[in-house]
């Protein structure tokens, strides 16, 4: 027998869109921004780092970073961001989702502006003082996974649910076209400040001393947003089903949806210690009652997350080598040091531009619509499509008179990943868990994904490798080139495609039907445990 749902969540549920649900949503969203841009940035300098601190006297190419420097700087913000959305996950169910919120701001601030500050003239020192610096960095994004997916979904009514979580993620595309155009514009300005001549015509010459902090500059902005949207933060009430049914403080819960709804609750707290009561004999996370009602949840929605990162990541992070394989970006020794980073973030940025942004917010507008499983599936199907599309006929698309074509054809892999997977598997985590599990769970579902991205960073460095020992780049072992790569890739999307059974459906449900958390009955559990039919 159903219990009847406290009138502080039926208000929530059913509440009409509100101002407060665009500023919850800006709130939110500036993380994410932030996050992207943070996260994704790193990729616009790393050539431009080796082209400064590995240069060889007397080598053809420009310097590049050494495998294992590559590896750490590009894949060391990921081992933070898991170890954050596991520790903060964990930390917005014990302490509360508000409490923690602002810690993670703070982390990623005080980081940003450490990781430019990176100190010493030695690679080493740089190196090692930037690795550090970005493992924190990622920490502090690692919880805003978690918190701001909970808080949102908490926070949203139950029929434009999706879209409100979907749009705090779809800040994300965003904060990657931010970096690319910030870093067009300063590689601009210093460009027409510091001419330097190409790598080919003066080797040591084309990098000029000033370049140095062009890459700084870059890792150092993302501070920005972050710190504006502090105070904002700190001033959201908690989240009412927190207060309720974790904290069990119906009073506050009432008080605080009260002046945010601007309609008068009742504070029920008779209703909510009858629920504590059940709950204090209720199951613990992992527990074998848990696993029976959410265990293939869980398992559904790790697995499609680390799958779907395995794919999204690497594409992200190395589109720039994808773009030089096919000579969208001229040949390194042709330009000069900051030329170099003009031309890789304006790449990024027209990829955001065309097909990442425009992703993201076709998920906002369809999600309530067609639901979460139908955009997951859909997703999944089309990137291992065009994955294979661009895999098999590869030597096909290397022709100078096809690359427009491919461009096209990978900038639709990234449309389907954010019209699909990229967005669904952030929104599901934070509805189908009970509220005092929600964060924790889609912690461990977020930081199965970055797992997913490390491989993804540190596998596609090696693997994109010309098979050819005399052609791959300095200090790394022959490779199964980027063609192969990319069937791998679609093999994984495919993965993706089954494990999406494993999703329930949560379009238009309440977050306690879904969970179960409405049920009297501890043994019974609501429909959610099906397999959903879209």
């Amino acid at each position: 027998m159903a219990r009847d749902q406290l009138q502080v969540l039926n208000a929530l549920d059913v509440a009409k869109t509100q101002w407060y649900h665009f500023t919850a949503i800006i709130i939110a969203g500036m993380g994410f921004f932030t996050d992207a841009y943070d996260l994704f940035c790193i990729s616009l300098v790393t050539k431009l780092l080796g082209r400064i601190y590995y240069h060889v006297d007397g080598s053809e190419k420009p310097g590049t970073l050494p495998p294992n420097v590559a590896a750490a700087v590009n894949g060391v913000a990921f081992c933070g961001t898991l170890a954050g959305q596991l520790f903060f996950g964990w930390l917005g169910d014990k302490l509360g989702r508000k409490k923690v919120y602002g810690m993670t701001l703070m982390v990623m601030v005080l980081c940003s502006v450490a990781s430019g500050l990176s100190f010493g003239h030695e690679p080493k020192a740089v190196m090692a003082t930037l690795c550090f610096f970005r493992f924190w960095l990622g920490f502090g994004i690692g919880g805003d996974y978690p918190l701001s997916a909970t808080i949102m979904s908490e926070y949203a009514n139950k029929k434009t649910r999706g879209a409100f979580v979907s749009a705090v993620f779809a800040m994300q595309g965003f904060g990657i076209m931010a970096g690319g155009i910030f870093a067009i514009i300063i590689s601009s300005a210093f460009e027409a400040k510091f001419p330097a001549p190409a790598y080919a015509d003066d080797a040591l010459a084309s990098t000029v001393p000033q370049a140095d902090l062009v890459w700084r500059i870059i890792l150092m902005v993302g501070a920005i947003p972050a710190a504006m949207t502090y105070y904002s933060r700190s001033k959201m009430p908690e989240t009412a089903r927190y207060t309720a049914l974790v904290a069990k403080d119906a009073k506050q819960a009432a008080s605080d949806m009260s002046k945010v709804l601007q309609v008068e609750i009742e504070p029920e707290q008779q209703k909510v210690d009858e629920i504590s009561k059940e709950k204090s004999k209720a199951f613990s996370l992992f527990s074998k009652e848990f696993m029976s009602r959410h265990g293939l949840h869980l398992l559904g929605t790790t697995s499609t997350w680390f799958l779907l990162d395995i794919a999204f990541y690497s594409q992200n992070l190395f589109q720039k080598d994808i773009f030089s394989a096919i000579g969208w970006i001229p040949p390194a020794k042709s330009m000069n040091a900051i030329q170099e980073v003009f031309k890789i973030a304006r790449a990024q940025t027209l990829i955001a531009l065309c097909s990442t942004v425009p992703g993201y917010w076709f998920t906002v507008a369809f999600i309530d619509v067609i639901g979460r499983f139908a955009i997951q599936m859909m997703g999944f199907f089309f990137m291992t499509v065009f994955m294979f599309a661009l895999a098999i006929p590869y030597n096909h698309w290397t022709h100078k008179e096809n690359r427009i074509g491919f461009v096209i054809m990978y900038s639709l892999t990234f449309f389907f990943a954010n019209f699909g997977p990229n967005a669904t598997t952030f929104v599901v985590p934070a509805e189908i868990f009970p509220a005092r599990f929600r964060s924790t769970c889609h912690g461990i579902s977020a930081a199965s994904g970055k797992l997913g991205a490390m491989v993804g960073a540190f596998g596609f460095l090696y693997l994109a490798q010309s098979p050819d020992k005399n052609k791959t780049d300095a200090g790394y072992p022959p490779g199964i080139g980027v063609r192969n790569s990319l069937i791998v890739l679609g093999v994984v999307n495919f993965l993706g495609i089954l494990f999406t059974f494993l999703v329930p459906e949560s379009k238009g449900k309440s977050l306690e039907e879904m969970s179960g958390e409405n049920e009297d009955n501890e043994n019974s559990i609501s429909d959610n445990r099906t397999v959903p039919i879209v």
